[in-house]
């Protein structure tokens, strides 16, 4: 139970079904991305039936990317200012991640003064103090409400894909967090995505004992087809492997350009999990079907967990969308049973 929150015990408690964290890794935590409060507009709740479905599937995360607009206002003269009713959402997620035996992540997607979404925010946080400090102070204030949780249940993931920035800055704004975060709780297991959107190893960080989370998206052409915020995201048509002139990808490129470049951190002692992956409604699917086949045989020979981007909408096993998919009901909603029981039998859970 977090010291000073809002928290209500459930009963029952799974937390023993979690599994230990391995010193110099991370466990092979196999689950999903939750959007309730991916943006501002959306700010709804999480659901306790999201973790229940998690867990009655045999997988054991969630992460929850949000954005501190959830919580605050987006001027940045009112950033210190957090709203209780909204971290009281937060704290419900925390604790449906206890009664279901599913570890919590927790995710700054939006931060104040970064997002690797439109629209731009009004500092930078790569460059503004104010910025910084507001920042530090937001997940100051998580670590002291969620203080005596043990890493086993719940991690913080600092900031979503950080973008079209040097090491150097990188490495220096992610210190800042993680100092903020340790005063108030020195055990919390801490994640720093990869820099270029998720996708290269930091190894500037290696000495601060986190672990690091990498993406599973690549090729764009095969994850993102027709997808309205990537440009000429039509312009190729989708195949597995996926060949256009003398671009190739397939299952040697992945390991090769996807996974290899991470495997040094490993061997150093950081731990290593793919934070999204997934791939567009659009994206025939038995395209995304033997792409994901790959990605997840792959990932399990180098002991690697994963979150797909989503449980729920258009990359997700429910309610997705996809024109050329045999769907079954579950609980109300449309069920991607070939995609479900490709990651259910991915020998990972």
């Amino acid at each position: 139970m977090a010291a000073g929150t809002g928290c209500v015990s459930r009963q029952p408690d799974l937390t023993a079904n979690l599994p230990q964290i391995p010193t110099g890794r991370l466990p092979q935590w196999h689950g999903f991305n939750l959007l309730e409060k991916f943006n501002h507009e959306r700010n709804r709740p999480f659901l306790e039936s999201d973790f229940e479905t998690i867990a009655q599937w045999g997988f054991n995360f969630a992460r929850l990317p949000m954005s501190y607009r959830c919580w605050t206002e987006p001027e940045p003269s009112k950033w210190l200012e957090l709203r209780e009713s909204v971290l009281k959402d937060i704290d419900s997620a925390v604790d449906y991640g206890r009664s279901y035996g599913v570890h919590v992540n927790l995710n700054f997607h939006r931060a104040p003064g970064y997002c690797v979404n439109p629209p731009a925010e009004p500092l930078d946080l790569w460059k503004d103090s104010r910025a910084l400090d507001a920042a530090c102070h937001h997940w100051r204030v998580f670590a002291r409400r969620y203080r005596g949780i043990p890493s086993r249940r719940l991690s913080f993931d600092l900031l979503n894909e950080p973008a079209k920035i040097d090491e150097e800055t990188y490495v220096r704004v992610v210190r800042r967090m993680v100092e903020a975060i340790r005063a108030e709780d020195p055990d919390r297991l801490i994640v720093a995505d990869g820099m270029d959107w998720g996708n290269t190893p930091v190894r500037g960080l290696s000495d601060l004992g986190l672990a690091q989370s990498t993406r599973g998206y690549r090729p764009m052409a095969v994850s993102h087809y027709k997808a309205s915020w990537v440009a000429n995201s039509d312009r190729f048509e989708p195949t597995w492997p996926f060949q256009e002139g003398d671009e190739r990808w397939d299952r040697d490129r992945l390991r090769r350009e996807q996974i290899e470049p991470w495997l040094d951190l490993q061997v150093r002692g950081v731990g290593v999990h793919v934070g999204e992956w997934g791939a567009f409604r659009y994206t025939p699917h038995h395209v995304v079907l033997a792409w994901m086949k790959d990605q997840l045989e792959l990932w399990n020979e180098v002991g690697w967990g994963w979150a797909l981007w989503n449980l729920r909408g258009s990359f997700g096993v429910l309610d997705s969308e996809r024109t050329d998919v045999r769907y079954e009901r579950y609980r109300g909603l449309q069920l991607d049973r070939s995609m479900l029981e490709l990651l259910r039998s991915a020998g990972t859970v």
